[in-house]
């Protein structure tokens, strides 16, 4: 990269403050085998009760340069008093780095986020007291004899009782014995009331709503300080759940609020690598466990365990993706086995995110979603029911920050785009191949019960787009089957939500990379579509150009198409755009693929350089940070209407630290290169020639009389003619509508009224009771390939036995129609 190039610092030597317990000097970076909390520390020396050594965060080194690395940290700014070092600094703030808020709390990892700090209990947090200093000390006395240990081991077993005692006896009196007599409490509330609790209860009310410096409850009890300089509100009462008065910023309409599609602007990030998982995203898992309660504030400490991929990526059969991830995790029981996703599911992305997305100045949340959120069927390995419980969290997270989302249908039944992210790596077999058909017939039931569930009014005002395929390849099975298949989709949505302003979302159609302009005057009349495109730069010719060079680029590549496509097809929004102008990082094209920027990747490509530069952010200059930061910017002001990809790319259990830096929206405003007000972005491009709204009353329901013309109709009817690669549609596997629909259920909410606890509604799972046509499901005496066969395999013959009913289920091409029982 030219500059000019980033410059990897030498690490200097130091004379390093001894550690406790410390025999040797650590090494100058943090140890790459064996793993960084194998620390020179033994176990058995640290006082009873102690967890890993918290304190050891890093000097800076003598020259300034930098901050030196100890064996769990290299962050800490301002060496030189005892408070600052290497012993005992607690991240404390620096000049121009960190603000004044922090100044009262620590994190064990600096290579971690800000979300990740403890609060330091108020006796310990002043510091111009000796206590700070006393309370750190206290925890790691010197060195004591190897056979005290028991001592130790005997005193923590005793302190451990009476902190279970100090928990449960309050707890008895002051929630249990409390709540048996309290018989005055109701179910509801005011629109926007500030705080909720009884006043009989001891004084302790509990706030339900707040702007920035408000304290905020979380479902575990456990608080956290809201930072959200924008006039951004939360609002959560657990006597009224499905409240909408949050509002995520000051300039965003709250929930309860009409969002002006075409003026206001949707500016959001993607939680991609949670409910779907990515190799090149996921996670050094961080677990909190709750230790005690007892006269001071709630104390967790974080487990390291490894990233989701990397244990199995040398395995008989390597993860490249969720199948063969969960295969491998099947497999390794000793390690949790399949429950390890779960895991991830709960520690990934967690409230803090969703607070910290709308303190970023950003309303909308895309969330890639699998269809075994819904189902699996036959041997297919994945987690099946599981990730909807987390999504079901989302949208309480999203309600309770006034954030907005784009539910966006990701991975369906035999791949519709033969990527990783798709759940299996390989070919197509949607609308492609002998099981084309039936896949498509089963992933649209998976659109219909997805839409039926969000377009309910406890949850439609909260998710309010449907991105119903993501990245489809219509190069490989033809656009006509994919329009036919989007107008399906459409009929399905909109009859689960009903047409006109308020019922059901968006439907969001990803343009299958043919370009805006292919799609232009697609669906006249339909109520509520939105064109989906992903603009990335990174994945074609790569560069030797430097970062400098790009930050324009976005305006000039970008711009004129979206404004072309606002007014020609309507709602236009980029689901996915990075900071990344080539293919450098970890994973990023998938498992053991390489790079086209260093020549690896499959096929011919030329070296242009290597990564290492690329990826080296904690040694970026400011001149770098500011041309990414620039290079975002002007991204936002072509794009108008996004979704950056991804809010949070986790460390690689390798490297420790994050290796797809220009991926991660988080990661940029802890260090400098993406903007904290994307506000800014305005005028970017010059401004001009962005696009005026608002768009048309009916393409945003507001008429309430959509309707797509007979003749567009007709010309798309469903199912088509034929699947590319598989032949005439009537000779292939198909499925008939008589099975028993799985409708997803919604979460759990209880309240007291009077003596009695009750459950409040949370919705069936299905808004359009009209809606009565059962599931797809196998035909008596037909038979079926694999779903994931491939291309290349023929269909069954025969295809169904003589003694197999008529298949008069098979529809013939006529005028779309919803379903309906038969």
């Amino acid at each position: 990269m030219a500059e000019p190039s980033i410059r990897v610092l030498q690490p200097t030597h130091v004379q390093y403050e001894p550690l406790p317990f410390e025999t040797n000097a650590p090494t100058t970076s943090p140890p790459a085998s064996p793993g960084p909390y194998d620390s020179p520390i033994p176990m058995e020396e640290l006082p009873a009760g102690a967890g890993r050594p918290r304190f050891q965060g890093a000097a800076l080194r003598e020259d300034g340069s930098r901050a030196r690395e100890s064996f769990a940290s290299s962050s800490t700014y301002n060496a030189g008093t005892s408070i600052n070092s290497s012993v005992y600094a607690l991240n404390p703030p620096g000049p121009g780095n960190r603000s004044s808020a922090y100044l009262d709390a620590y994190r064990d990892d600096p290579h971690g986020s800000y979300q990740d700090e403890t609060e330091l209990s108020p006796e310990f947090a002043d510091r111009n007291s000796n206590k700070y200093l006393d309370g750190k000390r206290s925890t790691y006395l010197p060195p004591q004899n190897k056979s005290r240990k028991w001592t130790y081991i005997a005193g923590g077993l005793l302190l451990l009782v009476v902190a279970i005692v100090a928990v449960v006896v309050p707890i008895y009196f002051t929630v249990i014995k409390k709540d048996n007599k309290d018989d005055s409490s109701s179910i509801g509330g005011s629109p926007n009331p500030t705080s909720s609790g009884s006043p009989n209860d001891g004084g302790s009310v509990r706030a339900i709503s707040g702007g920035d410096g408000s304290t905020v409850t979380m479902d575990d009890g456990t608080t956290f300080t809201f930072k959200n300089a924008f006039g951004g509100t939360w609002y959560s009462d657990p006597k009224d759940p499905f409240n909408n008065a949050a509002r995520a910023q000051s300039w965003s309409p709250a929930l309860n609020e009409t969002f002006k599609y075409g003026t206001d602007i949707i500016r959001g990030v993607n939680l991609g690598g949670w409910l779907v998982t990515e190799p090149f995203m996921q996670v050094l898992l961080r677990a909190s466990l709750l230790l005690f309660y007892c006269q001071i504030k709630t104390v967790s400490f974080h487990l390291r365990v490894p990233a989701l991929y990397e244990p199995y990526v040398n395995a008989t059969v390597a993860a490249v993706d969720e199948w063969t991830l969960s295969q491998n995790m099947r497999s390794d029981t000793s390690n949790g086995g399949i429950s390890q996703l779960e895991n991830h599911y709960k520690t990934f992305i967690t409230e803090k995110d969703f607070a910290q997305i709308a303190a970023a100045g950003l309303n909308f949340a895309r969330i890639p979603v699998p269809y075994w959120a819904i189902e699996v069927r036959g041997d297919e390995p994945f987690l099946a029911n599981t990730c909807w419980t987390y999504f079901l969290k989302a949208i309480q997270w999203a309600r309770k920050y006034g954030l907005r989302i784009n539910l966006d249908f990701h991975a369906l039944p035999g791949s519709q785009n033969g990527w990783n992210h798709s759940g299996k790596l390989g070919t197509i077999n949607v609308l492609n191949g002998p099981m084309g058909y039936a896949n498509a017939q089963r992933s649209l039931d998976y659109i219909r019960i997805f839409a039926e569930f969000i377009s309910q009014p406890e949850y439609k005002d909260v998710v309010v787009m449907f991105g119903i395929t993501n990245e489809p390849q219509p190069s490989t099975f033809g656009m006509d089957q994919l329009k036919r298949y989007y107008l399906q989709s459409y009929d399905l949505v909109r009859t689960a939500g009903g047409t006109g302003a308020g019922n059901g979302p968006f439907v969001s159609y990803h343009d299958g990379f043919q370009g805006q302009n292919n799609w232009a005057g697609f669906l006249p009349g339909a109520d509520r579509i939105s064109l989906d495109t992903h603009p990335y730069l990174c994945f074609a010719t790569q560069s030797s150009n430097p970062l400098s060079s790009f930050v324009k680029t976005p305006c000039t590549a970008w711009g004129a198409n979206m404004n072309t496509s606002m007014s020609a097809f309507g709602l236009s929004a980029a689901g996915e755009f990075s900071n990344a102008i080539n293919d450098c990082g970890l994973y990023v094209n998938g498992v053991g693929l390489g790079t086209r920027y260093e020549g690896t990747y499959p096929g011919t490509w030329p070296v242009i350089g290597t990564c290492d530069d690329w990826l080296d952010y904690e040694n970026w200059n400011a001149t770098i940070k500011q041309n990414y930061k620039s290079f975002a910017l002007s991204s936002m002001d072509a794009l108008q209407n996004y979704f950056f990809w991804t809010w949070k790319i986790g460390n690689s259990t390798v490297y420790n630290k994050v290796m797809a830096p220009q991926w991660s929206y988080q990661l940029g405003l802890e260090n400098g290169w993406m903007p904290t007000d994307p506000r800014d972005s305005t005028g970017q491009c010059g401004g001009g020639n962005v696009w005026v709204g608002p768009l048309a009353p009916s393409a945003t329901g507001g008429s309430g009389t959509a309707q797509i013309p007979a003749s567009v109709s007709s010309s798309l009817s469903w199912p088509p003619a034929t699947i590319s690669n598989g032949g005439a549609v009537t000779d292939l596997p198909s499925y008939t509508p008589t099975g028993s629909v799985p409708t997803l259920t919604g979460p759990t909410f209880t309240a007291t009224s009077s003596k009695s606890m009750i459950t409040l509604s949370a919705g069936d799972g299905w808004e359009n009771s009209a809606d009565t046509a059962g599931l797809m499901t196998d035909i008596a005496g037909c038979s079926y390939l694999d779903p994931w066969i491939g291309p290349n395999a023929s269909p069954p013959s025969p295809l169904c036995s003589s003694s197999a009913a008529k298949r008069d289920d098979m529809p013939e091409p006529k005028l779309t129609a919803v379903p309906t029982r038969r």
